[in-house]
């Protein structure tokens, strides 16, 4: 049975790599997969997925503005798409996730989203939030803070080092930008002092 699924962590988790993978069994069995992922992420090349061990593919992108239901069902017109893979899935609309939905629920297709849950400042993206409501599935691709704990919250940091808590949302960077953490370590670098005993 398809299912819409929604794969999330914080930066530098490995989402990338296990969608990678995912797609690749699929195409290891001859089943056709679709790859899509944000026109906005070009850090590997403008439609194309990389892992930072090494390992790549090409994707067709989306923006903001895109049907994805009229964007698969022009795909299905060169073949076959048994599993549609969606990176950098915090960049879709809420339109957009519902338009996923439908290609599931319609079409029977299942539909693998991959993405952050939460920004900089620890709040939804857009995507992410619309996905946390209505996926099928949820599953977290864990990583570790530097003190070993589960990371769940990322910081970003200006080209001199500080940590920023405040600016626009969306600004695309790699391990030189973003830091994942715990929380209690995701408060301690942004000023969010310990409540007196």
């Amino acid at each position: 049975m398809a299912k819409l699924y929604f794969h999330y962590s914080t930066m530098n988790a490995g989402k990338s790599t296990v969608l990678l993978q995912a797609s690749h069994n699929y195409l290891e069995r001859g089943m056709k997969t679709y790859l899509l992922t944000a026109a906005i992420d070009g850090r590997a090349g403008v439609g194309r997925i990389a892992s930072r061990i090494g390992i790549s593919a090409e994707a067709d992108v989306f923006n903001p503005l895109e049907n994805l239901q009229e964007k698969v069902l022009n795909r299905l017109k060169e073949g076959e798409i048994t599993c549609i893979f969606v990176d950098e899935a915090q960049f879709l609309t809420e339109d957009q996730v519902w338009q996923l939905a439908r290609i599931v629920d319609d079409l029977t297709i299942p539909v693998m989203c991959y993405g952050l849950r939460v920004d900089f400042l620890g709040k939804l993206f857009p995507g992410s939030a619309a996905l946390l409501a209505i996926a099928d599935e949820m599953r977290e691709v864990r990583t570790i803070c530097h003190c070993g704990k589960k990371a769940t919250m990322v910081i970003r940091k200006s080209p001199d080092g500080t940590v920023q808590t405040s600016g626009n949302q969306v600004q695309i960077g790699g391990n030189e930008t973003y830091i994942s953490l715990c929380r209690r370590h995701f408060r301690e670098a942004t000023g969010d002092t310990k409540i007196a005993p």
